[in-house]
Protein backbone atom coordinates (compact mmCIF):
# COMPACT_ATOMS: atom_id res chain seq x y z
CA UNK A 1 0.00 0.00 0.00
CA UNK A 2 1.46 3.49 -0.92
CA UNK A 3 2.02 6.30 1.33
CA UNK A 4 -0.77 8.24 -0.02
CA UNK A 5 -3.44 5.47 0.30
CA UNK A 6 -2.25 5.18 3.81
CA UNK A 7 -2.77 8.89 5.05
CA UNK A 8 -6.03 9.09 3.14
CA UNK A 9 -7.08 5.54 4.74
CA UNK A 10 -5.77 8.03 8.16
CA UNK A 11 -7.90 10.82 7.64
CA UNK A 12 -10.96 8.45 6.50
CA UNK A 13 -10.85 6.79 10.19
CA UNK A 14 -10.16 10.28 12.03
CA UNK A 15 -13.57 11.60 9.82
CA UNK A 16 -15.62 8.64 10.93
CA UNK A 17 -14.45 9.12 14.48
CA UNK A 18 -15.05 12.89 14.47
CA UNK A 19 -18.71 12.52 12.99
CA UNK A 20 -19.69 9.68 15.52
CA UNK A 21 -18.45 12.11 18.60
CA UNK A 22 -20.42 14.72 16.95
CA UNK A 23 -23.58 12.53 17.21
CA UNK A 24 -22.78 11.65 20.77
CA UNK A 25 -22.17 14.95 21.96
CA UNK A 26 -25.39 16.56 20.23
CA UNK A 27 -27.35 13.49 21.48
CA UNK A 28 -26.24 14.04 25.19
CA UNK A 29 -26.90 17.84 24.58
CA UNK A 30 -30.62 17.21 23.75
CA UNK A 31 -30.78 14.69 26.50
CA UNK A 32 -29.67 16.97 28.81
CA UNK A 33 -31.00 20.59 27.95
CA UNK A 34 -34.26 19.79 25.38
CA UNK A 35 -36.25 16.44 26.03
CA UNK A 36 -36.07 13.43 28.05
CA UNK A 37 -38.39 9.79 27.54
CA UNK A 38 -40.56 8.76 30.01
CA UNK A 39 -42.41 5.38 30.11
CA UNK A 40 -45.84 5.25 32.11
CA UNK A 41 -45.49 2.28 34.68
CA UNK A 42 -48.94 2.61 36.72
CA UNK A 43 -52.61 3.62 35.77
CA UNK A 44 -52.08 6.93 38.08
CA UNK A 45 -52.96 9.18 35.18
CA UNK A 46 -55.58 7.07 33.30
CA UNK A 47 -57.47 7.98 31.14
CA UNK A 48 -54.89 11.05 30.08
CA UNK A 49 -52.28 8.07 29.69
CA UNK A 50 -52.33 4.95 30.10
CA UNK A 51 -49.04 1.99 30.85
CA UNK A 52 -47.24 1.38 27.73
CA UNK A 53 -47.15 4.67 26.93
CA UNK A 54 -43.80 6.47 26.05
CA UNK A 55 -43.92 10.29 26.07
CA UNK A 56 -41.45 12.95 25.23
CA UNK A 57 -40.73 15.52 28.08
CA UNK A 58 -39.95 18.97 27.33
CA UNK A 59 -37.39 20.13 29.77
CA UNK A 60 -37.59 23.65 28.49
CA UNK A 61 -40.58 23.95 29.60
CA UNK A 62 -39.82 25.84 33.19
CA UNK A 63 -36.35 26.11 33.02
CA UNK A 64 -33.72 24.18 34.26
CA UNK A 65 -32.74 22.88 37.92
CA UNK A 66 -30.07 19.96 38.87
CA UNK A 67 -32.65 17.46 38.27
CA UNK A 68 -32.90 18.39 34.42
CA UNK A 69 -29.74 17.37 33.78
CA UNK A 70 -28.76 13.69 33.56
CA UNK A 71 -27.84 11.72 37.04
CA UNK A 72 -28.49 15.09 38.54
CA UNK A 73 -25.38 16.55 39.77
CA UNK A 74 -25.36 19.30 42.12
CA UNK A 75 -23.72 22.00 40.11
CA UNK A 76 -26.29 25.03 41.15
CA UNK A 77 -29.65 25.13 43.46
CA UNK A 78 -32.64 26.46 42.73
CA UNK A 79 -33.79 27.07 38.69
CA UNK A 80 -32.13 28.68 35.58
CA UNK A 81 -33.97 30.30 33.20
CA UNK A 82 -37.19 29.69 34.64
CA UNK A 83 -40.96 29.81 33.72
CA UNK A 84 -43.95 29.36 35.83
CA UNK A 85 -46.09 26.33 35.69
CA UNK A 86 -49.68 26.57 34.64
CA UNK A 87 -52.43 24.75 36.88
CA UNK A 88 -53.45 21.85 34.29
CA UNK A 89 -49.97 21.01 33.65
CA UNK A 90 -49.16 17.14 32.82
CA UNK A 91 -45.04 17.29 34.30
CA UNK A 92 -42.48 14.97 35.07
CA UNK A 93 -41.14 15.66 38.69
CA UNK A 94 -38.57 14.00 41.48
CA UNK A 95 -40.50 12.61 44.40
CA UNK A 96 -38.96 14.77 47.45
CA UNK A 97 -38.53 12.31 49.41
CA UNK A 98 -36.43 9.91 46.95
CA UNK A 99 -35.26 12.25 44.32
CA UNK A 100 -34.27 9.39 42.38
CA UNK A 101 -37.57 8.44 41.59
CA UNK A 102 -39.40 10.33 38.40
CA UNK A 103 -43.59 10.63 39.01
CA UNK A 104 -45.59 11.99 36.27
CA UNK A 105 -48.94 13.64 37.34
CA UNK A 106 -50.84 16.80 36.89
CA UNK A 107 -50.50 20.34 38.34
CA UNK A 108 -53.64 21.20 40.49
CA UNK A 109 -52.41 23.91 43.10
CA UNK A 110 -49.62 26.30 42.91
CA UNK A 111 -48.02 28.55 45.26
CA UNK A 112 -50.27 29.75 47.88
CA UNK A 113 -53.16 27.74 46.73
CA UNK A 114 -55.69 26.25 49.13
CA UNK A 115 -56.82 22.65 47.96
CA UNK A 116 -59.05 20.47 49.28
CA UNK A 117 -61.89 17.43 48.34
CA UNK A 118 -65.21 17.08 49.45
CA UNK A 119 -67.33 13.77 48.26
CA UNK A 120 -64.91 13.39 45.67
CA UNK A 121 -65.11 17.10 43.96
CA UNK A 122 -62.30 19.18 43.59
CA UNK A 123 -62.18 22.42 45.46
CA UNK A 124 -59.63 25.44 45.13
CA UNK A 125 -59.48 28.13 47.35
CA UNK A 126 -62.91 27.91 48.74
CA UNK A 127 -64.47 27.50 45.19
CA UNK A 128 -65.71 23.88 43.55
CA UNK A 129 -63.70 22.60 40.03
CA UNK A 130 -66.26 23.15 37.67
CA UNK A 131 -66.76 19.79 36.29
CA UNK A 132 -69.06 18.00 33.97
CA UNK A 133 -70.20 14.23 34.34
CA UNK A 134 -70.02 11.79 31.34
CA UNK A 135 -70.23 8.45 30.12
CA UNK A 136 -69.35 5.98 32.87
CA UNK A 137 -66.50 3.15 31.30
CA UNK A 138 -65.78 -0.04 32.61
CA UNK A 139 -62.43 -0.19 33.92
CA UNK A 140 -60.17 -2.87 35.38
CA UNK A 141 -59.39 -2.81 39.04
CA UNK A 142 -55.98 -3.42 40.97
CA UNK A 143 -56.90 -6.73 41.53
CA UNK A 144 -56.46 -8.69 38.72
CA UNK A 145 -59.18 -9.70 36.83
CA UNK A 146 -61.62 -7.72 38.19
CA UNK A 147 -63.45 -5.16 36.62
CA UNK A 148 -65.59 -2.29 37.84
CA UNK A 149 -67.67 0.78 36.31
CA UNK A 150 -66.14 3.72 37.03
CA UNK A 151 -67.24 7.59 36.63
CA UNK A 152 -65.77 9.77 34.13
CA UNK A 153 -66.14 13.34 34.41
CA UNK A 154 -64.39 16.49 32.48
CA UNK A 155 -62.61 19.01 34.83
CA UNK A 156 -62.08 22.53 34.26
CA UNK A 157 -59.48 24.57 36.27
CA UNK A 158 -59.23 28.18 36.54
CA UNK A 159 -57.44 29.41 33.78
CA UNK A 160 -59.19 27.04 31.12
CA UNK A 161 -56.91 23.58 31.69
CA UNK A 162 -59.41 21.17 30.69
CA UNK A 163 -59.20 17.14 30.97
CA UNK A 164 -61.34 13.89 31.90
CA UNK A 165 -60.65 12.35 35.14
CA UNK A 166 -61.81 8.71 36.40
CA UNK A 167 -63.76 8.02 39.61
CA UNK A 168 -63.16 4.08 40.72
CA UNK A 169 -65.16 4.19 43.74
CA UNK A 170 -67.91 6.65 45.47
CA UNK A 171 -65.90 6.49 49.22
CA UNK A 172 -62.05 6.45 47.66
CA UNK A 173 -59.95 7.15 50.79
CA UNK A 174 -59.09 10.44 49.50
CA UNK A 175 -62.42 11.84 48.34
CA UNK A 176 -62.58 13.45 51.70
CA UNK A 177 -59.18 15.81 52.66
CA UNK A 178 -58.25 18.58 54.96
CA UNK A 179 -57.41 21.86 53.57
CA UNK A 180 -54.19 22.03 51.84
CA UNK A 181 -52.31 25.35 51.61
CA UNK A 182 -49.32 25.04 49.24
CA UNK A 183 -46.58 26.93 50.46
CA UNK A 184 -44.34 29.38 48.34
CA UNK A 185 -42.13 27.64 45.59
CA UNK A 186 -43.77 24.35 45.52
CA UNK A 187 -46.95 22.57 43.43
CA UNK A 188 -49.55 20.47 44.52
CA UNK A 189 -49.97 17.25 42.25
CA UNK A 190 -52.95 15.07 41.65
CA UNK A 191 -53.48 11.70 38.90
CA UNK A 192 -56.19 12.06 36.85
CA UNK A 193 -57.29 8.77 38.40
CA UNK A 194 -58.58 10.25 41.61
CA UNK A 195 -58.83 6.51 42.98
CA UNK A 196 -55.87 5.49 41.90
CA UNK A 197 -53.19 7.92 42.51
CA UNK A 198 -50.67 8.49 45.41
CA UNK A 199 -50.03 12.28 45.18
CA UNK A 200 -49.63 15.42 47.19
CA UNK A 201 -53.13 14.04 48.68
CA UNK A 202 -50.85 11.71 50.59
CA UNK A 203 -47.38 10.83 50.78
CA UNK A 204 -46.03 12.54 47.69
CA UNK A 205 -46.59 15.82 50.05
CA UNK A 206 -45.99 19.48 47.94
CA UNK A 207 -43.59 19.31 45.38
CA UNK A 208 -40.43 21.87 45.12
CA UNK A 209 -40.63 23.88 42.13
CA UNK A 210 -36.73 22.72 41.73
CA UNK A 211 -37.88 19.13 41.79
CA UNK A 212 -40.11 19.80 38.41
CA UNK A 213 -38.15 17.74 35.20
CA UNK A 214 -40.54 18.94 32.47
CA UNK A 215 -43.39 19.34 30.84
CA UNK A 216 -45.10 16.19 29.47
CA UNK A 217 -45.46 17.66 25.43
CA UNK A 218 -46.52 14.13 23.20
CA UNK A 219 -47.24 10.41 23.95
CA UNK A 220 -44.93 9.66 20.12
CA UNK A 221 -44.78 5.33 21.61
CA UNK A 222 -47.81 3.32 22.89
CA UNK A 223 -47.93 -0.72 23.51
CA UNK A 224 -50.44 -2.71 25.05
CA UNK A 225 -49.97 -3.15 28.55
CA UNK A 226 -48.42 -6.18 29.86
CA UNK A 227 -46.66 -6.53 26.62
CA UNK A 228 -42.77 -5.75 26.50
CA UNK A 229 -41.70 -3.12 23.86
CA UNK A 230 -38.69 -5.12 22.88
CA UNK A 231 -41.00 -8.08 21.89
CA UNK A 232 -41.52 -6.98 17.67
CA UNK A 233 -42.80 -9.71 17.02
CA UNK A 234 -46.38 -8.64 19.26
CA UNK A 235 -46.34 -5.01 17.44
CA UNK A 236 -49.20 -5.57 14.95
CA UNK A 237 -51.71 -6.79 17.41
CA UNK A 238 -50.34 -4.60 20.31
CA UNK A 239 -49.63 -1.45 19.47
CA UNK A 240 -51.96 1.22 19.99
CA UNK A 241 -51.43 3.51 17.05
CA UNK A 242 -54.64 5.68 17.67
CA UNK A 243 -52.29 7.31 20.36
CA UNK A 244 -49.12 8.26 18.66
CA UNK A 245 -48.45 11.36 18.18
CA UNK A 246 -51.19 12.48 20.57
CA UNK A 247 -50.58 15.82 22.82
CA UNK A 248 -51.09 15.77 26.43
CA UNK A 249 -53.37 18.26 27.86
Amino acid sequence: MSAGAEAKDTVSLKEAVGVCAFFLVAFFAFRAFAFQQFHIPSGSMKPTLLVGDVLAVGKYSYGYSRYSLPFSPPLFAGRIFPAAPARGDVVVFRLPQNPSEDLIKRIIGLPGDRVQMIGGSLHLNGEPVKRERLEDVVDTDEIPGKTVRAKRWRETLPGGASYVTLDLFDDGDFDDTEIFEVPAGHYFMMGDNRDGSTDSRSEVGYVPFENVVGQAKIIYFSIGDGVPAWQIWNWPASLRFSRFFMTIR
